[in-house]
């Protein structure tokens, strides 16, 4: 099922979880990828404090944060917490290198070791300010 284009009201609900989860765990990289198969948007959140030792306590923190902020943008089965030292969250942290920017730059029909990309959009460093 193609869930459509990314948009603007989703890429900042984003910044604001990652505000929140950024107290949690500081966050190095954070982006939305669509998988060319899998037609389903995820927000992929790479912190090095993220182990495969404590990746259940930080999807707790997802679920906390996903109670509080209640927004119908994003929900929590669409958060994905990866290690920063992960090949995905290396090959974008070098993509985002390559291409600076201010705002989400967004890449199309990208590679990423084994996972092939429709679409990836990638939030700046650091993560912007939620909008009020």
């Amino acid at each position: 099922m193609d869930q459509g284009p990314l948009v603007e009201q989703q890429l900042e609900a984003g910044i604001r979880f990652l505000s929140e989860f950024h107290k949690y765990a500081p966050v190095q990289i954070a982006f939305w990828l669509k998988e060319t198969d899998e037609g389903a948007w995820y927000l992929y959140v790479a912190s090095d404090q993220i182990t495969d030792e404590n990746c259940d306590d930080g999807y707790g923190e997802v679920v906390r944060i996903m109670a509080m902020m209640r927004d119908p943008w994003l929900d929590m089965f669409q958060v994905k917490l990866i290690g920063a030292d992960e090949p995905l969250a290396k090959a974008v942290t070098d993509l985002q290198r390559r291409y600076p920017s201010r705002t989400p730059a967004r890449f199309f029909n990208k590679t990423f070791g084994y996972i092939s990309a429709e679409e990836v959009c990638i939030y700046p460093s650091p993560i912007p300010a939620p909008v009020s």
